[in-house]
Parts: structure tokens; sequence; C-alpha cells
């Protein structure tokens, strides 16, 4: 199925403008492309046409190339078009190598192939804010329509790596600036604007050029070499893992050094390759995951019409509370923050402010601003000052009988449509709200801290959340900008559901003989932001212990008890915050190893009744990974089991930002499913024998082992591959 087209128009003028026409940002299918290149080839024998206007409809120039195109190029379904076909025979050798002139009009988003196809024109006009940038990287490729070669020669080489390599889009102010887009103008002439700027052209009263063979920006050999040899140093340091940053650079160096022509099919031939690549492969799958976690099968496809939230409060201004706070302001939120005394709501208020503050001093926010988000902030002791918001949040410590008795006060006090939800992270909602009237607007909100930064919002539904209150939360989660992914209502609900296995099996290999630092090394040499210990360190070990006993009650007869923790928390050893954890930390919180921890552990061994076993004690990084991560892999196989996530893609996003697990491996599941479930399966089994049940695969898990079908796969779909 063919989608996209382009459109030709002369006007009385002699200008021929081409407008690209694939909604909702006219994305460049092999259809659009193939469609451009006859309209310039009837542009170029048409008589009545002195020069080209390359534009796109409904105030977008283009988003890039099609994305959905690579999984048909990934599996084969789709013929991979010849190498060179779209780089150089329809971008170079019909836009740019035109005896036409051609100006870009642009306006909205100028993104991959889209800024690709303007660079190929002899000169670009933009809207203030339209957006231009090269963001391939993030998909595991890199430009592959002459990008690595052009953007160098317009905006000069030290510009082009950071675009391409952080992709990171600029504004069109900024592009004008930086020589990208010759002049700016408002949307409404835009196109005008460009018509004239091709005749100037023809007249030559404008330069005609074309950006390919463009040298005064590029540094001198000598000086390009040793930028390229910077930014392959830093890659190296940022991203260890990813192959694609370092092929990009390689690409843009053969460019400078052998010619652009050779630069470009240089090019063609990284793309081809890194397009069947493992990363990219991983990374297109989240970048869809993403956009698939607001689809929930029986609630948003019932055409509900979110209602209007003009007001949230929030209980509790601690860490959490103050965070949710910030993200709601910033987004425009009036918000009451409530809490039991002055000192407290002082403290809280005094936290988002800090949290403000950090954005100015990052140059991201003006002081002006931060006075005017501020002031949507209001302190309350109260639950009088309550009876007029839509939605309340609660946000205190994680104690049971603490939080019923706050949703019993919410019912009195709050307007009988106010949304009620809490940020537990573990506790079952219908335990919270099990001694109020109203279940049916009673939803999870759970964060994940620090609240305003990180971007992924878990929303829990119990068997009584009206859907109308989901799709309310699934549009303030739009709003201020957070990822959604809902689930089914349990202890831990998904995200630390399935992780908590993850802290377990470390304490459990530490009991046996590993060594700690080294779990840590192994982990985030794997790609997470930091190792389990580091992370227990840094939420403290009051958290640690209050959700891990969730755990232990919950589901006694696969939980690793260990005393480790409580054994340090004894003595005041709490994480971070004391400076004293697994780590001790100096005054700038640069952690490092501490011998003390040896006697600690000797006496959990002893609690426990474990001895050290020699295999433990020697593992490979390999081994560390997969003990660590598969019983997290066979925790999130019950989770998709017992249908508290809706999709197995939605696991994967939860462990992605959530928990930090390295995108470019496509997800927990996704990863597990490059793995093969017999493989995961027999190690697990393995691991039990010497172990115990810690690490006995479960039901979901045995049963697509058996089949040798994917994770992912719903059972029906396992059960026809038979």
């Amino acid at each position: 199925m063919g989608k996209g087209t382009t459109v030709l128009e002369v006007g009385d003028d002699g200008v021929a403008v081409i407008t690209l026409i694939n909604p909702p940002v006219n994305s460049l299918s092999f259809d659009v492309l193939l469609s451009l290149k006859e309209n310039y080839e009837q542009a170029q024998q048409r008589d009545d046409v002195k020069a080209i206007v390359v534009t796109g409809s409904g105030n977008k120039f283009s988003g890039g190339f099609d994305i959905t195109a690579f999984g048909g190029l990934q599996s084969g379904k789709m013929e991979q078009p010849k190498k060179g076909l779209i780089s150089i025979e329809i971008i170079t050798d019909t836009l740019e190598a035109a005896r036409k002139p051609s100006v870009a009009a642009i306006d909205g988003l100028a993104l991959g192939g889209g800024l690709e196809v303007a660079m190929a024109c002899h000169a670009r006009i933009s809207t203030a804010t339209a957006q231009l940038g090269l963001p391939e990287l993030q998909l595991g490729i890199i430009p592959g329509f002459g990008g690595t070669q052009r953007l160098p020669r317009l905006v000069g080489l030290t510009k082009a790596l950071e675009m391409i390599l952080m992709s990171k889009p600029v504004k069109g102010n900024e592009a004008h600036s930086l020589g990208l887009v010759d002049a700016i103008v408002p949307s409404n002439e835009l196109v005008n604007t460009a018509r004239r700027w091709a005749l100037d052209i023809v007249e030559c009263r404008r330069p005609w050029v074309a950006s390919l063979y463009k040298a005064d920006k590029l540094e001198p050999l000598g000086d390009a070499r040793e930028i390229l040899k910077f930014a392959r140093a830093q890659a190296r340091k940022q991203a260890p893992n990813l192959k694609h940053p370092l092929v990009c650079i390689d690409v843009i160096e053969e460019g400078i050094v052998s010619g652009p022509r050779a630069g470009l099919w240089k090019e063609a031939e990284a793309f081809q390759g890194l397009l069947q690549s493992e990363t990219c492969k991983s990374l297109v799958h989240i970048f869809f995951a993403q956009r698939g976690t607001s689809k929930i099968p029986g609630i948003t496809d019932q055409g509900l019409v979110p209602r209007r939230i003009n007001k949230v409060a929030i209980l509790g201004g601690g860490l959490m509370g103050s965070g949710i706070a910030t993200a709601l302001i910033l987004s425009n939120y009036p918000v009451v923050l409530k809490e039991v005394n002055e000192k407290f709501l002082e403290a809280g208020i005094g936290r988002v402010k800090a949290n403000l503050q950090s954005r100015v001093k990052r140059g991201n926010m003006t002081q002006e601003k931060l006075e005017k988000t501020l002031s949507l902030l209001k302190g309350v002791l109260d639950y009088e000052s309550l009876r007029d918001v839509d939605m309340v949040i609660e946000a205190v410590i994680e104690n049971v009988s603490l939080k019923q008795q706050i949703f019993v006060d919410l019912e009195k006090y709050c307007a009988p449509h106010c949304i009620l939800a809490s940020n537990t992270s573990t506790i079952d909602l219908n335990l919270i709200g099990e001694k109020t009237m109203s279940k049916d607007r009673i939803i999870g909100a759970h964060f994940f801290s620090p609240a305003h930064v990180m971007p992924l919002l878990e929303i829990v539904r119990t068997q009584k959340t009206s859907p109308q209150v989901i799709v309310d939360l699934l549009d303030v989660g739009k709003r201020i900008k957070k990822t959604p992914v809902v689930v089914g209502n349990c202890t831990g609900f998904a995200v630390n559901r399935m992780f908590f296995p993850y802290t377990q099996a470390a304490l459990l290999l530490v009991e046996r003989g590993s060594d700690l630092y080294q779990i840590d090394r192994a982990i985030t040499k794997f790609g997470m932001p930091m190792g389990p210990f580091r992370l227990v360190d840094l939420v403290g070990f009051g958290v640690a212990l209050a959700t891990g006993i969730q755990f232990v009650e919950n589901f006694p007869e696969r939980s690793y008890k260990s005393m480790l923790i409580s054994l340090m928390q004894e003595d005041k050893r709490l994480g971070e915050s004391t400076r004293k954890g697994f780590y001790v930390y100096d005054n700038k919180r640069k952690a490092s190893p501490d011998p003390e921890i040896k006697k600690y552990i000797e006496k959990a061994r002893s609690i426990s009744g474990v001895s050290v076993d020699p295999k433990l004690m020697k593992l490979s990084e390999k081994d560390i990974v997969e003990m660590m991560f598969f019983p997290v892999v066979n925790e999130a196989c019950r989770v998709l089991d017992e249908g508290i996530a809706v999709k197995a893609s939605d696991l994967d996003i939860a462990a992605v930002m959530g928990m930090g697990f390295p995108p470019y491996r496509g997800g927990i599941i996704f990863w597990a499913d490059s793995l093969g479930s017999k493989y995961i399966c027999s190690r697990l089994e393995e691991w039990s024998k010497m172990y115990g049940q810690f690490f006995k695969p479960c039901a979901y898990l045995l049963e697509r082992a058996a089949k040798g079908a994917p994770l992912s796969a719903p059972l029906e779909q396992a059960k026809s591959r038979l």
C-alpha cells in the first residue's frame, strides 16, 4: 500500500510550486520521493517553468523518512531500493543538479529526510519557529539522503556534528544565524517570498548555491581531523555500546577527505548496513512502542473526551510531591499543595522553588518565567481549600492506614467529580480505597523520581476505575509531557513489580560470594544508568526496605529474603543521604567502594545460612547480566500473564523510561526475545536447581519455551505456531 504524493502547480510568474503531501507530517514514503522526482523532471522539461519552490502541505515541510517502512525493509517484506537511489539519483542528480534553481519554503518541521531534501535546494526560506534537524541517530541509523555531506558544508563541521550526534534540532532563527537558511519570514508570506527568491536566482540577483560543493564553511583538513577525533572520543565515552555514532563520523570524514560524491556512496552503504542492525531494530521498536502506550482497548476506543482539569491538589510536599507539583505548574496547571504543618509546607514549597531555580541556572528558564510559574502554586494546611479541585494526587509516605484515612477525608471534602489519585509505588489501590464509597474515581498516578524529570507516568486502574477517569489522566499525562503506561492493579504494579527480583538477585549473588562492586560495573557496562547497589544508595535504605517488605509479604514463595540492608541500616548506613551505604560518598557525592561492607555481608550470610559458591565468585559479565535480568524477565511474564499490562511493548517502555533499561536493547521483553524464550527458561531452570525457588520459571515462560514462541506474542499466536 503506497501513500503520499506531491503536487505540481505552475504560476503566471513561471515558478513551479511542488507540494509534499502525506499527512500528518508529510513523511517521505517511497511514493512521495518518486512523485517528487517525476514532478521535478516535468518542471525541467516545461518551457513555462523558470524556477521551482518545494514546500509541504498543512504548514509542515516534512517530518522525514516514513519510519513505518523500516519494518518492511528489515523483515525483507519490502524490497531494498538499489543503493544510492534516493541520496544520489533523486536528491543529488535530480534536485540539486537541476538546470533550474529551486528554493525550499520551510514551515513547521524539516527533520531527517525533510531537511535533507531542503538542503539539496539552492536556497532555503523558513519561518522563525520551524524546527530543522537530523535526528536519525535516535533510531540507530545515520542520515541517509546526503545529510552527512551537506550539513557540515552549510553550518561547519563542529555545529553539524553536534546537531547530528546529539539529534539536536534548531529553530528557524538559529538556523538563519548558522547559514542553514537564507531568510526568515512569517508563515503567510513564506511561499511568495520563496517564489521571488527563486526568480532572483534566475536573474542572477541572488547566488545559486549547490550545498554539496560549498566549501567556505569547512575547516582546513588538519583542523577537521582534530575535530572528528574529539567527536569520536566523546561518542566512545558517552555511548560505549553503540557503533552507529562512530560510523556516522567516518562517513562525514570520507566526504571531507575524498570529496562529497565519495561521501555520498559511503553514506548509502553505511545506511543500508545499519538499517539491519539490532540497535536500529530495537530503537525503531521503542519509537512505535512509545506511541502505542496511549491506546488502550476498551478505554481509548470508546469515543470518550477528556474532561478539563482546571486545578490539581497534591498531598505531601516531600521529594515526590514537590516533583509532581513542579511538573504540573511547568505545564500551567494551578496547584494546591497540602501539608500537615507550616514547617513541612515551607520545605515543600522550597523544594519546588529549587527545582525551578535549577532550570534558571541551566538557562532553560528566565527569572521572570520562574516567578510566573511559581505563582500557580499555593500552599495550604486544611482540606477546606480542596473543595474546588478537579484532581488530587496523594504523595505521602508508603503507610497503608495513613493513606486509607486520607482517602476517607478526601471523599468528604472534594467535589463528587474530583479524581482521587495516589502516587503509591507498591501498595494495592483496593487497599488504599477500602474505606471509601467512590471506588470508581480512585486511580494510581505513579511518577518516578525525580518526578519533574523522569518521563514515565504509570497509570494504575482497578476493576472499578471508570474509563472516563483513565482518559482524563491520560490527557493530563500528555499535557505534562509524560509517556503514560496504563497497567492493572497489584502489589508493585508493573514497573516495580517487574524489577523487584533485580535487587533481590543482586543480594542473593552477593551473599553467595559475588563481588557487589563487580555486579554494579557489569550492569552499568550493559547500559543501565547505575548498578543495583548504587541505586539502593540513591533511593535510600528506608524506601528500599519498605518496598522490599511489600514483595516478601505478597510473593513469599519467590522472594529472596536477605538481612543485608537491615543490618547496614541498624548502623545508620542509609545510603547517599548519610554519605554511607554500599559505597562511601565525598562532598561532591562521588561514590567509592567501602571495605567495611564485607563484615555486613558475612553477618547476613550467616543469618541466611548460605555458603559461598566458588562458581559465583568468578562470574563473567554476561552471567551477571543474565542472573540479574532473567528473573526480571520471568516476573514480566507473570505481569503479562495476569493481564496487568495490556501488551508486551508497554513493559518495554516501562523498563526503559521507568528503570533506565537501555533503549538500544529495545526494552526488557524485546531484549529477552532476541535471546529466545528457550535459552532464558533453561538458564532459570538450571539456577533454580542450584539456588532455589527464586529462579523458578513461571508457567507463561515455560509454555512459550516449549513452543519456541516469542514472549511478546499473545498466546493465540504462540499456539498457532505449533
